[in-house]
């Protein structure tokens, strides 16, 4: 517990894990069950069940970044970058308006961006400088299932239901997200949504090696995602109507 409130900012060098020791299998494959077992509910779900669970999700969402900013603001580790406006993050805000509201638009973004965003954080930790037993562990790996569960949820059931022709609508809506954390970048000197720099161990970083900026890494990445999550819904399809 020597560490338990402490963030990457306070904590010593040698105390934390590594990618795919016990402690990130063992995250890894409580989401694996969590996942499984919360797609069967789902489904098996009334309509007022499965709103009730979609607004419980949303709400865990809120009360896993309070577990995160409340802490901080005690201590005083508190740092604006800690806000949620990062690429996984931001969809927070999103997925507490489509549990209440709804909307196909927001729907294929959460598939299209938050699924792979998310899953790549829980593959690939940047938090690896922090123990196990360490809040901002928890809340990294928790809010990142989370963020994944919803739209995998929904997916499932097919609430949500993954259009080409969204696409266009999702890349605006991403567009004027990275818009809004541009502008809070060069108001609060932040680095939101990795807009402004990456580190080494970010696959970005690949492309500023090669081509002189890590921006030009975005179209790529994000051609890329869109081929494989949208190219199996377009065969399935295809295979349906015959």
């Amino acid at each position: 517990m020597d560490y338990f409130w402490h963030t990457s900012d306070t904590i010593p060098a040698g105390v934390g894990f590594s990618h795919f020791d016990r402690v990130h299998l063992g995250w890894l494959a409580a989401f694996a069950t969590v996942t499984v077992v919360s797609c069967i509910a789902y489904r098996r779900m009334n309509s007022g069940g499965r709103s009730l669970f979609r607004q419980m999700l949303a709400c865990l969402l809120i009360a896993d970044e309070l577990f995160k900013l409340i802490p901080m603001l005690f201590l005083g580790t508190f740092r604006l970058a800690y806000l949620p406006f990062q690429l996984c993050s931001i969809n927070i805000f999103l997925i507490v308006y489509h549990a209440w509201r709804s909307g196909k638009v927001i729907g294929n973004f959460l598939y299209t961006v938050c699924i792979p965003g998310a899953l790549a954080a829980l593959l690939f930790p940047s938090w690896t400088k922090l123990p196990g037993l360490n809040y901002m562990c928890i809340h990294s790996f928790t809010v990142h299932i989370l963020l994944i569960l919803y739209p995998v949820v929904l997916t499932a059931a097919g609430e949500i239901r993954p259009e080409v022709k969204l696409i266009p609508k999702s890349l605006l809506l991403l567009l004027a997200l990275a818009g809004v954390a541009l502008l809070l970048n060069l108001l609060w000197d932040t680095n939101f949504m990795f807009l402004m720099y990456v580190g080494k161990g970010n696959p970005l970083y690949l492309f500023e090696k090669a081509w002189g900026s890590h921006l030009l890494g975005f179209p790529v990445i994000i051609a890329g995602v869109i081929v494989v999550l949208h190219a199996p819904w377009i065969l399935y399809r295809k295979l349906k109507k015959r």
